[in-house]
């Protein structure tokens, strides 16, 4: 995501290119109403994303195995998703398969409300639970609580991703700073750039990168047992523990000291990411979506590192495909998720940039993917991917994004930006 973020995500970069139709697809076993020779598929990456371009095959290849089908496809903003997803799937407008973010606060919401298809035996006849490890797999099964990580299948990923530093070479070569081996080195890093009055981090206030620069510091002083109970329930959540502390007084602090710009507090993702390609910021820490983008438009060299001194960091399976309850053509919404699982899209997946989850290895040519997947390995292999901030708990997003603002502009100390993260959290927590 978020969520993140994803949420997050390239997608700001989406534009919108058609209004919602109005008539529905029709089918055995949903609530449309049309021929069944049409698939509604929606998704918000950025047509240069690695998911976008690989997706845009996954289209053809689906057309062409299925002769007088056609794909509706609606590119959609990674907001309009999150803000009118339950409407729209409780209305005879839904898709018949679409991207949604996953997590507790979104799918795991979408699947307790009733409204996404069980997709647990289609997993199973069609491959889809050998083809997905296990922690990639967390995030498409749901509790009757929709609660992650067990229960029914409610969406599937053909990728995965994390989050990772993203630094200009060219802007550190010219200040003769060293790329980032450890914390500290980031740190001297940014004090290097603000004494020549660079402001050294991207960021973005009023979207998910500004918390999520914090949650990352939290997690470098966490452990397992932490991430679980935060986000799995496995224990209790304290705010003002050292972890949560220590990112938010850190994070103040950065403000302070000129790493993050006041002015971020109002900034989109898409603004800050816009700040990395065109050179000003030169250091961007977010997600593996930016990378193909990144591959393609950037003008300078640029590399990456995992963020420094922390075992864990964000990341989890990718945004999901669900199928909508009332989706009017299921079975080709299945045969789509299957294309996008097939080696030719993964290995196409891989090679622009994304993060494949059933790819061949030996077919991803391009140097910096082949960073990227082995960056992930590392990441996966420890157990390192902790989720993201905005998962626990629905509406959790919105308070993260308004009181990280207040923090961007001083507005709020850290003990009042952890009591009122603390309310709303405890608010959400499903109780037992």
């Amino acid at each position: 995501m978020l969520t993140a973020r994803k949420r997050a995500v390239a997608s700001a970069a989406a534009a919108l290119t058609g209004a919602l139709l109005l008539a529905s697809c029709g089918g055995s076993d949903g609530g449309g109403s049309s021929d069944a020779k049409t698939l509604r598929l929606w998704h918000y990456e950025a047509p240069n994303s690695a998911m976008g371009v690989a997706w845009a095959a996954a289209i053809k290849e689906f057309e062409a195995t299925h002769p007088g089908v056609e794909v509706k496809f609606e590119e959609k903003s990674f907001e309009q998703i999150q803000k009118t997803a339950p409407m729209v799937l409780n209305s005879s407008d839904a898709p018949d398969l679409m991207e949604y973010n996953k997590g507790n606060a979104t799918a795991g919401l979408l699947s307790k409300q009733g409204l996404l298809t069980d997709l647990t035996a289609e997993a199973t006849k069609r491959g889809w639970d050998k083809l997905t490890g296990a922690g990639v797999r967390t995030t498409s099964q749901y509790d009757d609580n929709g609660v992650m990580g067990s229960g029914k299948w409610y969406g599937v990923t053909d990728y995965a991703e994390y989050t990772m530093v993203y630094f200009n070479k060219d802007l550190f070569a010219k200040y003769k700073i060293a790329e980032p081996k450890t914390f500290d080195d980031l740190v001297a890093a940014m004090d290097t750039f603000t004494e020549n009055d660079i402001t050294p981090l991207a960021s973005s206030g009023a979207e998910y990168l500004a918390h999520q620069y914090l949650y990352q510091l939290a997690l470098s002083k966490a452990d397992r047992a932490w991430v679980d109970s935060y986000e799995l329930y496995q224990g209790k959540t304290d705010f003002h523990d050292t972890a949560w502390t220590y990112a938010a007084d850190t994070f103040a602090d950065w403000v302070k000291k000129g790493y993050i710009a006041k002015s971020t507090s109002g900034a989109t993702a898409e603004q800050a990411g816009l700040s990395f390609l065109q050179g000003k910021a030169p250091i961007l820490f977010s997600g593996s979506w930016w990378y193909g983008r990144f591959q393609d438009e950037a003008a300078f060299d640029w590399g990456t590192t995992l963020w420094p001194g922390s075992d864990l960091t964000l990341g989890s399976g990718g945004n999901l495909w669900v199928v909508p309850k009332s989706a009017g053509n299921k079975e080709l919404a299945y045969d789509f998720i299957d294309i996008t699982l097939s080696k030719k899209i993964q290995n196409l997946l891989g090679d622009k940039g994304g993060v494949p989850v059933a790819a061949d290895p030996s077919a991803i040519t391009d140097p910096k993917a082949k960073k990227l997947i082995t960056d992930f390995n590392t990441v996966s292999g420890r157990d390192g991917l902790a989720f993201y901030p905005d998962w626990p708990v629905p509406g959790f997003y919105d308070v993260l994004v308004s009181e990280t603002q207040k923090l961007i502009t001083g507005s709020e100390k850290t003990d009042a930006y952890l009591d009122h993260l603390q309310e709303a959290y405890d608010k959400g927590v499903p109780k037992s």
